[in-house]
Order: C-alpha cells, then sequence, then structure tokens
C-alpha cells in the first residue's frame, strides 16, 4: 500500500509561474488523466509537484504524499494488473544524480535530458520495454534547475550532432523525450515549458522533444528563442489505428505541428516505426501528404525515419502487457542485428530495409522538398 503522510497537504495551490494559464487545450485534445498521483518526499514543495497534485485533483485522481523516496503500491496479482497500476500513476521524484551525468543518445542528439522516465500511452511497440525495470510507472522529475544546469555543464561537449557539419548550428543537443513524451505530461508538471524558456536564453544549445499528443496551445505563445525543435511522432493510420493506444489521433499529431511552426518553433516528422503492413507504400504516402498538408509555407522542417526493431528482452515485456497483440515480433522472419556488447535485436531483412527507405526518401523528395531527412535507421 503506498505511504500516505497525514500531516502533509498535497492540494495547495501551485505557485504562479507553475500554472501558466496560457489558453487551452484544442477540441480533439486527449490528455492522460492519471488515477493517482503520487509526490514523493524529495519532491515536495516543488513548482513540478505543486502543480501535479493541483491538476491531478481537479481531474478527479487520488494525491497522496509519501513519506519518503520508495514508490510502493504498485505491484498487483498478475502481471497485466501491475500494468494497469503503474500506467495509470503518475509519480513525482527529483530527478537521481544519475540522470544529471548526461548520456549521448545518437543519432538524435548529443545528450539525452530526461524530463521523467516513463510514458502513459499504450503502444503495443513501446521503446521503452526491457529498457526500463520494474513496472512502467511515469515518474516526473521535479528538480528542473538542476536539469538545466547539467545541461550548462554539458555545452559544448557533444560529439553527435555538434561534430556534424549539416546540424552543427543547432549547437549542443539536448533530446527530451528519450524515456518518456513530455508533452503526455506536460499539463500536469509544466516541466517542458520551463525547459523551452530555459533554451531560449541559450543560443549555443538546442532541445528537442518527440510526441505522439496534440496539446500544445500552452507553448504557443512561449518565448523559445527558435531554440526548441518539436517533432511529431507519427505513423501511417493503419499502424497508428492498431497498435498506438492512448495517443492523440495522426491527423491531430499533425496539426499541432503545424501549429508550433507557425509560431515559429523548428518542427519535424518521427516517422516511427516504419513497418512493412499490407499496402505500405500507398499508406505511408497517405502520411506524408497529409503532414505535407498540415504545415506552412517556409517551416524549418525535419525527418527521421526509424523502422521497427525489438529485443529478445523488449518482445517478452510487450507480451506480457498486450497478451493479445497482432504485432509482428517473430525472429524467423527477421535479421539479428548484433551490437559491440553482444546485444541483440531483430530488424527487417536489407531487401525490404531497401525498398521502405526508398519509398519514404522518395515521398519526402516529391512532398516535403524542404525538409531536411536526418536520418534513416
Amino acid at each position: 500500500m503506498l505511504h500516505v503522510d497525514p500531516t502533509s497537504d498535497p492540494l495547495r495551490a501551485a505557485p504562479a509561474a507553475a500554472q501558466r494559464p496560457r489558453g487551452g487545450p484544442g477540441p480533439t485534445t486527449r490528455l492522460w488523466r492519471p488515477k493517482r498521483v503520487v509526490i514523493l518526499k524529495a519532491a515536495r514543495g516543488t513548482p513540478v509537484a505543486e502543480r501535479a497534485a493541483r491538476v491531478g485533483a481537479e481531474m478527479g485522481a487520488e494525491v497522496v504524499e509519501a513519506g519518503g523516496d520508495r514508490l510502493l503500491g504498485l505491484r498487483g496479482d498478475t502481471e497485466r494488473e501491475t500494468y494497469r497500476r503503474a500506467k495509470s500513476t503518475l509519480a513525482v521524484v527529483k530527478a537521481p544524480p544519475s540522470a544529471l551525468r548526461l548520456q549521448p543518445i545518437p543519432p538524435s542528439a548529443d545528450f539525452r535530458l530526461d524530463l521523467a522516465t516513463g510514458c502513459p500511452a499504450h503502444c503495443q511497440y513501446c521503446y521503452l520495454a526491457g529498457s526500463l525495470t520494474g513496472p512502467p510507472v511515469t515518474r516526473a522529475h521535479a528538480n528542473l534547475p538542476d536539469l538545466v544546469a547539467a545541461a550548462d555543464a554539458h555545452a559544448g561537449q557533444g560529439r553527435i550532432t555538434s561534430a556534424s557539419e549539416a546540424r552543427a548550428h543547432e549547437g549542443t543537443t539536448y533530446e527530451a523525450s528519450c524515456y518518456t513524451d513530455p508533452l503526455a505530461l506536460e499539463h500536469l508538471t509544466g516541466g517542458l515549458a520551463h525547459l523551452i524558456e530555459a533554451f531560449a536564453a541559450r543560443p549555443g544549445m538546442g532541445l528537442r522533444f518527440t510526441t505522439k499528443y496534440d496539446h500544445v496551445d500552452d507553448l504557443l505563445g512561449l518565448d523559445h528563442g527558435g531554440r526548441t525543435r518539436m517533432r511529431a511522432s507519427v505513423n501511417a493510420e493503419v499502424v497508428a489505428r492498431r497498435w498506438e493506444g492512448g495517443t492523440a489521433p495522426v491527423a491531430a499529431r499533425l496539426s499541432a505541428l503545424g501549429r508550433m511552426a507557425g509560431a515559429g518553433y523548428p518542427v519535424g516528422l518521427t516517422i516511427a516505426p516504419i513497418m512493412p503492413v499490407e499496402g505500405w507504400e500507398d499508406a505511408y504516402a497517405d502520411l506524408i501528404r497529409a503532414a505535407a498538408a498540415a504545415l506552412p509555407d517556409g517551416a524549418d522542417l525535419t525527418v527521421e525515419l526509424i523502422t521497427h526493431r525489438f529485443t529478445p528482452g523488449s518482445r517478452e515485456v510487450l507480451t506480457g502487457w498486450y497478451p493479445a497483440t497482432t504485432l509482428e515480433m517473430d525472429e524467423t522472419v527477421r535479421v539479428a542485428k548484433r551490437n559491440k556488447f553482444g546485444g541483440v535485436k531483430y530488424v527487417y531483412p536489407k531487401e525490404t530495409m531497401r525498398a521502405m527507405r526508398a519509398h519514404l526518401e522518395a515521398l519526402c523528395a516529391r512532398h516535403l522538398p524542404s525538409a531536411r531527412l536526418l536520418y534513416w535507421t
């Protein structure tokens, strides 16, 4: 059972800076509504914790202030019950020292900058499966000034995008979406707005995030200085409908991307995970045409193309979470690819990869001629 400190008042109003009343979600916005918000001891009193408690309560969540810094009460009698409990919980925690020693994140950015770990979406191919240990709870980091200070400490040390002639103008780059979807949590934490405004004053640094959600209205009026690139994580409709539960519709994500571009943000498309489903050629053509229609002329646009892959560990976790999934994770129709540490992941055969790459790159060249294609993987 979760430990409750009966002397605490988790529903104190958040400071004005944390509330950020800049507009509201559009009519198609899908906001995550956690069933419980747990504030761990080290996070108490921070703007993130205050806001999460206030907004969570307004959304009908149980709000708990824990007496310590251990998150308890997530395990159920079955793996499926544990999954449900964890996925419906937001824990507000202090980022540990390891999260402040920033790690490279190729090919996306020079460093990861984790606003949170875990994601409330229900994507049946989830890349976090097998990467994060324990129940899949979402932990939001409350010590935002420490994250900004860590970014400052790593400025000028990048060896990935900073070392690329084509991307050196971005400065030292920081990826905020490695282990979470920060926009999915923004209405509860305000953390993404905090980073956007902080990076606006840092011309030698660039912030990046990707999302499957669309509630960007509170970000449109921020002073971003052109230093934050928002990317919409999108896929063919047939893939999104089957395997991307709890996310905004693809059309809503593209609309949000267009609004961000209209507000002067650099933007991008993260087309992932690309799959050779039946009719994939037409399905991805429809996606890219829709993206072109949603974006204003002159948008600063990048494209990242990422194919589906899985590891034995992630497959085991995902089939436990989604036992009825129809997602193909068959080693016999894949190719094993090993890294220098001996780990293995299963990717599509070379012939399939070549066909998908040629088709997607040709579509981008035709319909998004001004976009910069960053990588295919």
